[in-house]
């Protein structure tokens, strides 16, 4: 496995500045680097995708059955990206995104975003393979999705990805990149790594999940914005739980100023009456 120097990767909504590794992966013998991947250049390509619709491409999943990416709209989708032949930095990944997204499957919800795992290696990542390749890494099917597709449709994807790889004797040198897309199939962001701290990955899921401000004063709307307030990341569980000292104190808050302005109300109502009394 090679790996580059370290790179500043954007800041999760708790202000935590992460610096991540950008792994660009081979086999675990390989030599240096392929010079075609600069690191540098490597990451300018995956930020540039940000806020990029991801088209309805078509893809092939493990049980032989043919989809588009379109069926993902309404909804956030992690997608990462993997070739099945890899033995090193691809199911080291895996494992790591597995806890990730039980985690957030955990704090969020477990409808509340569906995962998919690209196998980009068009010649070898056959649904069988992808099939061998969920089972050997233990990937709980429900809810995620292994699929690769032709060269064609898997080129369209990764650059719609900004997803940098180029061939190396016995596999691919390629960019570690978990890519997270909005409702709306937008690129809203990368995680690099293959061990990437929880925060950074769970983050980006919350605020799409719940949403960074309320959307509306419905019931629905203010519910989301508690979650999304109350669900918190515990360093020293090392998991994120939900906070009931906090909800507990927005609604001691809350109710605060119901009292604060029935009493300021009754006191405008005491002047007023006042005021219309004759002198």
């Amino acid at each position: 496995m090679i790996r580059r120097a370290r790179a500043p990767v954007r800041a999760v909504a708790l202000c935590l500045a992460v610096a991540a590794l950008l792994p660009v992966s081979a086999r675990a013998d390989a030599g240096p680097a392929d010079p075609r991947l600069d690191p540098r250049k490597v990451l300018e390509m995956s930020e540039a995708a940000l806020g990029r619709e991801v088209g309805a491409h078509r893809l092939i999943d493990s049980q032989g059955r043919v989809f588009s990416l379109a069926a993902y709209r309404g909804r956030p989708l992690v997608v990462s990206l993997v070739y099945t032949s890899c033995s090193s930095v691809c199911p080291t990944a895996t494992q790591h995104l597995i806890g990730a997204v039980t985690q957030a499957r955990r704090a969020l919800g477990r409808e509340t975003f569906a995962v998919l795992t690209v196998g980009f290696d068009a010649r070898r990542d056959t649904p069988k393979q992808l099939a061998s390749f969920a089972s050997a890494q233990g990937i709980d099917t429900a809810g995620w999705r292994l699929a690769s597709g032709d060269e064609a449709s898997l080129a369209a994807l990764l650059a719609d990805l900004g997803f940098s790889y180029v061939a190396a004797a016995g596999g691919f040198e390629h960019i570690t990149q978990t890519s997270i897309l909005d409702a709306d199939g937008r690129v809203y962001r990368h995680v690099y790594g293959d061990d990437f701290p929880i925060q950074v990955f769970v983050e980006p899921l919350k605020e799409l999940v719940f949403g960074v401000v309320t959307r509306s004063l419905s019931m629905t709307g203010l519910v989301d914005r508690l979650k999304f307030l109350c669900t918190i990341y515990d360093a020293n569980l090392g998991r994120y739980r939900t906070s009931y000292a906090i909800a507990l104190g927005i609604g001691i808050g809350g109710l605060s100023l119901v009292a604060t302005g029935a009493v300021l109300l009754a006191a405008w109502r005491q002047t007023r009456r006042q005021e219309r009394r004759p002198a």
